[in-house]
């Protein structure tokens, strides 16, 4: 192809222009070909031409890819893949490549020999100048300067990196983690290699030249003619592995990549970064200037092969170069391959002519894209040449192999190993004559390549780009205004991109941002939240209380958002509020905010506490009713009688009267108004009250429909009594439960001994063992007895109604009834054993007299009884007035008992006794006004009752769940080692 055409070299840096030229110049002739060092330029620039001259006169020859209209008048194709037709023009661009130790003999090669009829042009570095001048001749020199300036900027930290940079590195491994790191650091960076497809490479580099991110980590692929934003290019490293041993870069290899940095006019600076140390100054100036050392030698390989034998062939390879410019280089990978080959027997039995010479030597240059083992790749080329001895390659097993690679799922090492793997059979698929039907085999390894390339090209941008940061980067690049928005849900978004949640009245930024990105993110989230915190605000002030609602912790809630706490105010009916309100929500939203919690808990302190705030108005009450009436409110409507006797029984008959008219009830262990023993003022009188003592953690109130409780030693009494109940021994009982057992306590002889009564156990839900504890906790003594227990009969059916079939609580009347009904039977079951010991008694007698001696009886069945007496604990000893005693005398436990020498009857402990009043008041309570709340606990075991043990310390019960509460000090966590825990953990039992 040698002729007599102009020979041109244009020469000279990067950003010259030079392949720009070269496209007008071969567009200026009828013909033309251009060779390229890349695919992907490849592709570049037949899009460029065809868009110039349309795709039915342009091909596209590479080795994975043929893309050859009839009329074709341009070829653009890969230097190896260059077409040996006769055209107009040639040009190769790149030619500097020719000392590369692996492909350097094939752009020699086309140096030498590939010429344009008409125009030939060799494009490349300024160090080509002496070898060009002495191996071709009539060559004339163009040199071209750069547009732009290129300076030396020192290093930089990954996280100081200027926009619009590319990183390099020289390791699949070390280009991920950069990648990973500017992820996170500044939002994302695209991915070049030259192990990627062209396809995903191309993805990658537009996701660049578009803004979507600022960085670009690359191998040294991106030296090789493309042409990007670049503004900064920076050395991870000065080192390379070149495929034999690592080697320091040359200054020319670290020119043509550093030479990428600035774009036409816009000038251009490089510099290191990470473990890569300063370069030395006269480098840098090497650099900056581009004055490089001349190439001195060309790779060369002999392009006049025989093919006679494969001894022949491999000679003619081997043959070394005459001119002293030109050296033989490393042996490539086809002729190693070949070599390979040729020592296996049954290829040599094979190879028989020419012809098989000729064929096996194409095998041989199928390129190692897997890139496995030289042994995988020897092992794979003599399949395909025994496939292709026999006349093509087999369908079946083309399409079971390319099957197993059509898998566009998995991570990123995994599509790329997949990706090389298509590579291959794309570029036998390519070759002529190896593939039954050549058109369909390669439409259909591209498109699975495509498929694999997207693939690829997606995970590597889910992996290494943070799209929310990139968008909000280059939204303030371009300073423009973030545009945020909030969904019904609170969700804040940014430009599309989740931003937080708007809890209530307080912005929780996603926890997954940067610290940079956070200040973006809650800069622009606040511009969205100025109006919404007003419409919130108003929606807040104008919703319903029942929309609202208080924790047992002191939080403040509107529906499940937390608006704020309860605080301590001047006293406990009259708490403060916190609100929680963002600071960049203004005042004014606080203060709105503030004003409709502080309305809420009042009302509903008046509404829970109505008995208790209209006992405190009432006038009428003077003297010592008023005074007792005040102890009771700052009780908060439950108070011990122990506490109190000294007052109780200072009232007069009015005094009582009048209180009785505010519902106070005066028990012989409580006094209390039931009202407040409702749930709802339960739970709002234990949070009053942990506010009012300051308690870092408050207390939660017992599940209701409970009749008694664990007791444990760790928890105050106090809060046993504010929420309903009297400590009894191991367990405490509920307060208005315990004085309807007073009641039938008081009917039995309590000096001579009793025994408890199936209403005394309906009343508590216990079993005699337990009533035995709680009889003890209120100061009895339990004596336990053995009897022996009559025959059991079958039950009459009215029986059935002292266990009913559900598992809720009996009511009163049903304890009442079930009563009754055991009363009757019992007596029953006495008559009929009364007969049948007479009946026995008479058969015992007959026998005696027939001389036969009496049948032994059965061993009678023995059953347990307790005999409960009182057992007043000691008196102690009466301290002189003023010794921290009070004019009430010192407290008493309830447990002691009432108090000796106050009027007694027998059977029955007086103590303090209450007047007849007070006493039938006590059993009118839960039958009247005080119905049903509460409904007593069942037997042991049975849902609803607890043991002691089924408690530890810190801990609850097997498959409790508490209720989501909020402290009211957030700042400060509920410990769960808490004696209140085990309490609350009741809840998740009931």
């Amino acid at each position: 192809m040698k002729s007599n055409s102009r020979v041109t070299a244009m020469l000279g840096p990067t950003n010259t222009g030079k392949t720009h030229y070269a496209i007008d110049r071969m567009l200026a002739h009828r013909t033309g070909v251009i060779g390229l060092p890349l695919r992907l330029l490849a592709r570049e620039v037949y899009d460029r031409i065809v868009k110039a001259r349309g795709p039915s006169v342009v091909a596209l020859v590479t080795g994975e890819e043929r893309i050859v209209p009839d009329r074709v008048q341009y070829w653009v194709a890969t230097t190896e893949a260059m077409p040996e037709v006769g055209a107009d023009f040639v040009a190769i661009d790149e030619i500097q490549l020719c000392a590369d130790p692996e492909r350097g003999h094939v752009f020699t090669d086309r140096m030498l020999n590939m010429r344009g009829l008409h125009e030939t042009l060799l494009l490349g570095s300024d160090t080509m100048r002496p070898a060009i001048n002495a191996l071709v001749n009539n060559v004339r020199f163009e040199r071209r300067e750069r547009f732009s300036t290129l300076t030396w900027a020192g290093s930089k930290k990954l996280s100081r990196m200027p926009a619009r940079s590319a990183i390099v590195g020289f390791s699949v491994d070390d280009v991920y983690a950069m990648a990973e790191l500017i992820r996170r650091q500044r939002g994302g960076a695209a991915v070049v290699m030259g192990a990627l497809s062209p396809r995903t490479r191309n993805a990658q580099v537009a996701m660049y030249q578009a803004g979507e991110v600022d960085f670009l980590v690359a191998t040294d692929a991106i030296g090789m003619g493309l042409n990007l934003d670049i503004h900064h290019v920076a050395f991870s490293s000065t080192q390379k592995f070149d495929g034999r041993r690592v080697r320091h870069l040359f200054p020319h290899e670290m020119g043509q990549i550093a030479g990428r940095a600035g774009r036409h006019s816009e000038p251009g600076t490089f510099g290191v970064t990470g473990e890569a140390r300063p370069l030395d100054e006269g480098l840098i100036d090497a650099l900056e200037n581009h004055r490089f050392a001349p190439i001195q030698r060309l790779m060369w390989r002999n392009a006049a092969v025989e093919y006679g034998t494969l001894e022949r062939l491999i000679a003619s390879l081997e043959v070394s170069p005459e001119n002293e410019w030109l050296v033989r280089g490393r042996e490539a990978d086809d002729l190693r391959a070949l070599k390979t080959l040729g020592d296996l027997p049954e290829i040599r039995d094979r190879v028989t002519g020419p012809p098989d010479v000729r064929l096996l030597w194409d095998v041989c240059r199928v390129p190692d894209f897997r890139g496995i083992s030289p042994a995988e790749h020897t092992t794979l080329l003599q399949r395909i040449f025994g496939f292709l001895q026999e006349g093509a390659i087999p369908s079946d097993w083309l399409a079971g192999q390319i099957e197993r690679l059509d898998r566009p799922k998995g991570d990123i090492d995994t599509l790329s190993k997949r990706l090389a793997y298509i590579r291959t059979w794309t570029y036998v698929a390519q070759r002529r004559g190896w593939v039954q039907d050549e058109s369909h085999w390669r439409g259909e390894t591209r498109a699975v390549e495509d498929r694999l390339s997207d693939a690829l090209h997606v995970a590597l941008t889910e992996r290494f780009v943070d799209r929310r940061t990139s968008v909000l980067l280059r939204r303030l690049k371009q300073k423009e205004s973030l545009v945020a928005e909030v969904n019904d849900k609170g969700e804040v978004t940014v430009e599309g991109e989740f931003a937080g949640r708007l809890e209530g009245f307080r912005f929780r930024p996603d926890q997954t941002a940067t610290a940079d990105e956070a200040k973006m993110l809650n800069r622009a989230s606040y511009e969205a939240l100025k109006p919404e915190f007003h419409l919130r605000a108003d929606r807040f002030y104008n919703a319903p209380d029942t929309e609202l609602d208080f924790t047992e912790q002191g939080g403040l809630m509107w529906g499940a958002s937390a608006v704020g706490k309860l605080v301590k105010g001047a006293d406990a009916l009259h708490p403060g509020v916190e609100p929680f309100v963002d600071e960049e929500a203004g005042p004014e939203i606080a203060e709105k905010v503030r004003r409709r919690l502080q309305h809420f808990i009042d009302r509903k302190v008046a509404t829970l506490f109505e008995p208790l705030l209209a006992l405190q108005k009432d006038e009428a009450l003077t003297g010592l009713a008023r005074g007792f009436a005040f102890r009771l409110v700052e009780s908060l409507g439950v108070i011990p009688r122990d506490e109190v006797a000294g007052d109780v029984k200072s009232l007069d008959q009015d005094a009582r009267g009048t209180l009785r008219k505010h519902g106070v009830r005066f028990g012989q262990f409580t006094i209390f108004q039931p009202a407040l023993l409702k749930p709802a003022p339960t739970r709002l009188r234990l949070v009053l009250w942990s506010l009012n003592a300051g308690l870092d953690e408050f207390p939660e109130s017992p599940p209701p429909g409970l009749v008694t409780i664990p007791h444990l030693a760790e928890v105050p009494d106090g809060y046993y009594i504010l929420s309903g109940y009297h400590p009894a021994g191991d367990r405490a009982i509920r307060i208005d439960m315990l004085e309807r057992l007073a009641d039938l306590v008081r009917a039995q002889d309590t000096r001579g001994g009793f025994e408890a009564n199936p209403d005394m156990l309906s009343i508590t839900g216990m079993t005699l063992e337990q009533f035995a504890g709680l009889m003890q906790g209120l100061g009895y003594a339990a004596e336990k007895g053995e009897r022996a227990k009559a025959k059991a009969v079958e039950a009459a059916p009215e029986a059935v109604a002292e266990t009913p079939a559900t598992d809720a609580p009996m009511t009163e009347e049903e304890s009442v009834l079930a009563a009754e009904t055991r009363a009757k039977w019992e007596a029953e079951q006495a008559a009929k054993k009364a007969a049948e010991a007479e009946a026995a008694a008479a058969a015992g007698e007959a026998v005696a007299e027939d001389g036969e001696a009496p049948a032994e009886t059965e061993a009678a069945e023995l059953e347990t009884f307790y005999t409960f007496r009182w057992a007043p604990k000691p008196r102690a000893p009466r301290r002189p007035q003023g010794e921290g005693q009070g004019r009430r005398g010192p407290r008493r436990d309830a447990s002691q008992g009432p108090r000796e020498g106050q009027g007694q009857r027998e059977g029955q402990p007086q103590g303090d006794r209450p007047k007849r009043e007070d006493r039938k008041e006590a059993r009118g309570e839960g039958r009247g006004e005080n119905r049903g709340e509460g409904k007593p606990g069942r037997g042991p075991g049975k849902k609803g009752d607890f043991k002691k043990g089924d408690f530890k310390k810190g801990g609850k019960p097997s498959g409790s769940q508490s209720p989501k509460t909020y402290q009211s000090r957030p700042e400060k966590k509920a410990d769960p080692d808490s004696p209140f825990a085990v309490l609350a953990a009741l809840k998740g039992k009931v």
